[in-house]
């Protein structure tokens, strides 16, 4: 959702609040309204927002003592009403000053590549299992978990390109494992295995960032590590040291499982 929608949507809510306050406090019209706003703020900046939490809070009823009159109810209803406006017009300011964080999965692709790495190692166990000993593909080198990865970007990407060239580095060039151009993200992929662990991987992950770092169709380098034998010590400490973020290029490293 682009900026100007999600402002003229958020108007319209608040248009809407304007007539709640006619209503009694247990009125449908109000939980209507209440489940349309939070809808509308996940679909906008997500579930785990700051900017739902602030609704919430501003919606919960803050009298829970017993037996309270219903024109004490009433008054509470209106204070909140008064509340989540307050927060509805802070959160409007926010979208015209600043960028929407997106959060959902169409517009944010990490979503999708967290959820393909972290799930990796799920799927190569299952393809392993099939009906009657049948072949399948069996990830035993860096070619297969390539190809298999390939397969799972294609779910979720329309443009997942292969034949792409990096620039000269160190007297050579070399071809980028996946580059998906839409989104300027760079993929590249390792194995652990026995004689490539963390200061192997770490070195070749340092050469590639060094690649990668001004070329024009990567803003954001992503390295999956596939280490199903537990090769790398450390691999929270290798994400952490490779990982980083500079003006126009980030590195995000992912070793799994792990």
């Amino acid at each position: 959702m682009n900026k100007a929608k999600a402002i003229q949507l958020i108007e319209k809510q608040i248009r809407k609040l304007e007539n709640l306050k006619k209503f009694r406090y247990d009125s449908p019209e109000i939980t209507q309204w209440e489940t349309e706003t939070r809808f509308l703020l996940i679909k906008i900046f997500g579930k785990n927002s700051h900017q739902l939490n602030e609704f919430e809070f501003a919606i919960a009823p803050k009298d829970l003592r017993i037996g309270i009159s219903e024109a004490e109810e009433q008054r509470g209803y209106v204070r909140r009403l008064s509340d989540a406006k307050s927060v509805l017009l802070a959160i409007k300011t926010e979208l015209k000053e600043f960028d929407i964080h997106e959060n959902s999965e169409k517009d944010n692709p990490f979503l999708f590549l967290e959820r393909i790495f972290n799930r990796f190692h799920k799927v190569v166990r299952q393809l392993r299992d099939r009906y009657n000993d049948r072949k399948t593909l069996d990830v035993k080198d860096e070619y297969d978990v390539q190809d298999l990865l390939h397969a799972l970007l294609k779910l979720f990407f329309d443009d997942v390109r292969t034949e792409e060239w990096t620039p000269s580095y160190a007297g050579g060039a070399a071809r980028m494992d996946f580059l998906l151009k839409d989104e300027k993200i760079v993929i590249e992929v390792k194995k652990a295995r026995e004689g490539l662990g963390d200061k192997q991987i770490g070195d070749q992950l340092l050469q590639d960032i060094e690649r990668y770092r001004n070329h024009p169709d990567c803003r954001h380098l992503v390295c999956f590590v596939y280490d199903p034998e537990g090769k790398i010590g450390n691999p929270r400490g290798l994400e952490a040291d490779l990982s980083r973020e500079e003006d126009n290029f980030k590195v995000s490293v992912y070793v799994r499982p792990g």
